[in-house]
């Protein structure tokens, strides 16, 4: 499967998604700060070998066909500006998750990074829908969500990793899958 992950790209309009590696583990350790986890399950990494165990355990997910998570980069300047990943893409309702470093915020980068990955699943998975778990007060993602047509189905407190308790809203994504002509 290690050729599959080293041919895996995605190409958005100003984005590409390749495969995370270890090429991004000191960038992803600067910039993955308190501020960027605010919203999410996962905590600030401790140290540079805390996000190497990251990318160590991504890149195993993708071997076993669990998961994908892809670093974004800009195509011009193929600046790095964060991470998106779908995980448990071997079942029938996969788990999209996405974050952009600050000085990239504000820009849509978000939103074309997530549409590129879910178009890509939509020809590559088969899946029934995708989860979109985001706390309530996070309106950008949210808008992400709904800008996918995605449907707000549960409601429910989550604890992160942080230690903090958030108000859950989860989102269920539909294919857009082309209806066969009769």
């Amino acid at each position: 499967m290690r050729s599959n992950l080293e041919n895996f790209q995605i190409e958005t309009a100003r984005l590409l998604l390749v495969p995370i590696t270890m090429e991004y583990a000191e960038e992803i350790f600067r910039v993955f700060d308190d501020e960027i986890t605010r919203y999410m399950y996962p905590a600030t990494p401790g140290s540079i070998e805390d996000t190497r165990i990251f990318i160590r355990k991504s890149i195993e997910g993708f071997s076993r066909g669990e998961e994908i998570v892809a670093a974004i980069l800009t195509k011009d300047a193929r600046e790095f500006i964060g991470n998106v990943g779908i995980h448990d893409i071997n079942t029938s309702t996969p788990e999209l998750g996405i974050w952009i470093k600050k000085d990239a915020h504000g820009h849509g980068y978000g939103k074309e990074a997530v549409t590129g990955l879910k178009e890509w699943a939509d020809t590559a998975l088969g899946y029934e829908y995708i989860k979109y778990p985001v706390v309530e007060e996070n309106i950008p993602s949210r808008a992400i969500a709904e800008s996918l047509n995605g449907k707000e189905v549960l409601r429910y407190p989550k604890t992160n990793l942080s230690g903090v308790t958030h108000a859950m809203v989860e989102y269920y994504i539909h294919p857009n899958v082309p209806h066969a002509h009769q």
